[in-house]
């Protein structure tokens, strides 16, 4: 059996007739990625009547505490490499335990439990298999790529989360188009706060008070795109040379980062860009920032993008992924071709210079949100394709 590593302290008694869902996941280090927040949410949100939740991940952190915060088991089976013998020996504990615990459902994130975890989970006799497809496969190489299309028939659905990433699947992986269904990310509805708390928060965070300020989230490497937004910065910071440049998140990749320093330091931007490093929760800045900026190269559907509209941000974003499907070109933020930075400049600036304007696009993102795309509707549609599925094969 895999080790056991948390279990929530508001972990709550199965129901009788309720469907055990385990949910696979490669490495799950932390809550900075919009995967894994939207896992939280999921596990926190299902409907425990009627499923109740595990977790496998193939990699123990140096911290687990936040595994906790789930409200269902976490389980580690560490595995290195998917074809050597340790990997036959976490396959038989994969099966022992999809077989003991009575799972239904197995449901896979990002590329070894998609291929290795779901073919597991099939040959142990698990009736229903999704596959969750986050991305448009910036990470993969030609054996991934033989192989998600030589396993597409093997799942009983394809969960993607734009509609960029569901033609991208049909299309690369040959999978059957009926198979495959669209369930956006969603995030939690939180407050807006008050002008005190802005300022109070400001002074917490160490910022000017009253620089504009433009704050992009997540992690710092190269397919982000940081770069691109260091020359925005250089345009827009002529006009408003107190203009604050925000990047919260983890650095996975240093070298990316000292490269970018390099060239923020040589465009004359040293005061104005911050990379403020992992932020366990990154809400309260996305409400004391002025505009939310994310020129990533790729993306599958942005939480933080998500997290900045329920935020009441104006957003400037690049036609990437699933990001210009929730976003209103022109009511509620730009849409610019990614390496664009004059023209992300310029709808900065346009921004910058109509701040009623601009507050009037950030109330239209959140009511967005408000509509479509938050975590309970995620749920609901997750649960819905779950009955369905169980009631195809008459269980």
């Amino acid at each position: 059996m895999p080790t056991i590593v948390a279990v929530a302290p508001s972990f709550k008694p199965i129901a009788a007739q309720s469907h055990h869902v385990l949910f696979v996941f490669d490495q799950l280090r932390n809550l900075d990625g919009g995967a894994e927040r939207s896992l939280l949410k999921i596990t926190q949100l299902l409907p425990t009547e009627r499923y109740h939740a595990s977790i496998i991940t193939f990699d123990q952190p140096a911290d687990t505490s936040f595994f906790a915060r789930f409200g269902c088991p976490v389980y580690v089976l560490p595995l290195t490499k998917t074809y050597n013998w340790g990997s036959i020996v976490a396959a038989r504990k994969l099966r022992a335990f999809i077989r003991s615990q009575n799972v239904t459902i197995v449901q896979t994130f990002f590329a070894t439990s998609d291929l290795w975890g779901a073919t597991i989970a099939k040959l142990s006799g698990c009736p229903v298999i999704i596959s969750s497809r986050r991305d448009m496969g910036f990470l993969r190489t030609l054996k991934h790529r033989i192989a998600y299309r030589l396993l597409a028939p093997m799942y009983d659905r394809i969960h993607t989360v734009s509609d960029a990433v569901r033609d991208f699947t049909i299309q690369q992986d040959h999978a059957a188009a009926n198979k495959v269904i669209t369930i956006r990310n969603g995030v939690e509805l939180r407050q807006t706060p008050s002008a005190m708390d802005v300022a109070s928060w400001r002074t917490r965070f160490g910022l000017d008070e009253s620089a504009p300020l433009i704050v992009d989230v997540g992690s710092v490497k190269a397919v982000k795109g940081y770069e691109t937004l260091a020359k925005t910065a250089e345009i827009v910071c002529k006009r408003y040379p107190n203009a604050m440049f925000v990047v919260a998140g983890a650095v996975p990749e240093l070298e990316y980062l000292r490269q970018l320093q390099t060239l923020i330091d040589n465009l004359g931007l040293s005061k104005n860009f911050r990379f403020m490093g992992r932020v366990d929760d990154s809400f309260p800045l996305l409400q004391i920032s002025n505009i939310f900026c994310h020129l990533s190269a790729t993306d599958g559907l942005s939480n933080a993008l998500l997290e900045a509209m329920m935020a009441q941000l104006p957003c400037v974003i690049t036609r990437v992924g699933g990001n210009p499907e929730v976003v209103e070109e022109g009511r509620s933020g730009f849409v610019v071709p990614p390496g664009d930075y004059e023209l992300a400049a310029n709808r900065l600036l346009q921004l910058l210079a109509d701040p009623q304007g601009a507050r009037i696009m950030g109330e239209r993102g959140r009511k967005i949100i408000e509509t479509n795309l938050t975590a309970k509707a995620m749920v609901h549609d997750l649960t819905a394709l779950y009955d369905e599925l169980l009631e195809s094969k008459g269980i």
